[in-house]
């Protein structure tokens, strides 16, 4: 007698023989495999990035890369005059023309990344690092020692910058040193009251209640459970804290504050070629358009992380 075939079940069937010889069936947990033409569910480790995005990265990284190697691939030296005519326009010799009394303005542009963005990003690394892990601390301590803090970083909120900025440099100078503290001292309110509402939404999280239950440490709860799931928004706040420092630096040299002679940033740069914009105008031109092209670059990348956290957690709230 022929048997009709039949079609395999959804999921695979194993057939156990327990000790005492009765026979018992187990469905293991097998998933049958998806239907063609159904889609995947996306990974948590992909993060998809837009065509703007991926040109504000590649703006970014020019930048930093050219204030690592600027220096070393500048046709002249900064401070060098190679040039009898001033404001010269662009030639082979000078691809960007020359400045004021002749020095050749892209060895200038090249030489003033550094500081630019050397600067910039050093106090904004300061900022950002000293205002979550204040934050961290605030929020997961609470009490009187929350209160204290919020106080204090309000007091300082409250401090107009460019005034804290101008009263700090004309008491101390204008050191490459002063300029990055006070830019951080400037910024790390800001980033200590983001940094502090994500941290006191993630500490009422389960994972950290179920961390504090097992008995784990402040530190642990701080590094491991709440930092990794506040990191986009933080990220993309130290994005933003970066073009404020790149613009009150910039302000700061243009109003002579600064980067003092003979070095000079991109501020620099377009303060001491004003006065030649009607025959030289591609020396004050070059040196804002660097700062407008990296400003630009990064808010393109923080817009990427800002969408980013804002689809996630409209996927986590649908879930």
């Amino acid at each position: 007698m022929s048997r009709t075939p039949t079609s395999p079940p959804d999921t695979a069937v194993m057939s156990v023989e327990s000790l005492d010889g009765s026979g018992l069936e187990a469905r293991a947990a097998m998933p049958s495999p998806p239907p063609a033409g159904s889609k995947r569910a996306p990974s948590r480790w992909r993060f998809p990035v837009s065509k703007l995005s991926l040109l504000g990265l590649l703006i970014v990284f020019f930048w930093l890369l050219m204030a690592l190697i600027g220096p070393l691939i500048a046709p002249y030296d900064a401070s060098k005059i190679v040039d009898t005519d001033v404001f010269s326009g662009m030639s082979s010799a000078f691809w960007l023309g020359t400045d004021y009394l002749g020095r050749d303005m892209l060895s200038r542009i090249l030489y003033g990344t550094r500081y630019t963005v050397g600067l910039a990003l050093t106090a904004t690394v300061l900022a950002s690092t000293a205002g979550t892990i204040l934050a961290l601390c605030a929020a997961i301590s609470g009490g009187w020692i929350d209160s204290a803090l919020s106080r204090a970083i309000d007091a300082l909120i409250s401090l107009p910058s460019m005034m804290f900025a101008l009263l700090m440099v004309a008491s101390f100078g204008s050191s490459a040193e002063l300029l990055i503290i006070t830019a951080a001292i400037i910024y790390m309110p800001g980033s200590y009251r983001i940094a502090r509402a994500l941290a006191v939404n993630v500490q009422t999280m389960e994972y950290v209640q179920a961390a504090r239950a097992r008995g784990e440490g402040a530190l642990y709860i701080m590094c491991i459970e709440m930092l990794p799931n506040m990191i986009r928004p933080v990220l993309a706040d130290f994005g933003l804290r970066f073009v404020f420092v790149v613009l009150l630096l910039s302000g700061l040299s243009f109003l002579s504050l600064g980067i003092q002679p003979p070095e000079a940033d991109w501020g620099s740069l377009v303060r001491e070629n004003i006065s030649g914009l009607g025959q030289g105008a591609l020396a004050v031109i070059t040196p804002a358009l660097a700062i407008a092209t990296l400003t630009i670059g990064v808010n393109l990348l923080i817009d990427n992380l800002r969408r980013k956290t804002r689809s996630g957690e409209g996927e986590s709230g649908n879930g």
